[in-house]
């Protein structure tokens, strides 16, 4: 697992309080880790911070799952 995947989990887990089995790349905010609308903005938020870059509205609407968080990511620090 990559640096950005275990600090993308990392932080779903604590900002969801879910547990760490069941963030898998699969995995759905709203429809397997129980987040609401706020939590998914306080999310992409959180990454921001985390990785110092800025992911645009465009662009977070498009992301749902724990892949999409990390492909994002992965791919806006490159």
């Amino acid at each position: 697992m990559s640096e950005v995947a275990e600090k993308v989990k990392a932080i779903i887990v604590d900002k969801l309080g879910v547990d760490e089995a069941d963030v898998v790349e699969t995995a759905s905010f709203t429809n397997d880790l129980g987040a609401d609308s706020l939590d998914t903005v306080e999310l992409i938020m959180e990454f921001e911070k985390e990785f110092g870059v800025s992911i645009p509205d465009e662009e977070a609407q498009k992301i749902s799952t724990v892949g999409d968080a990390i492909a994002h990511v992965e791919a806006l620090k490159k």
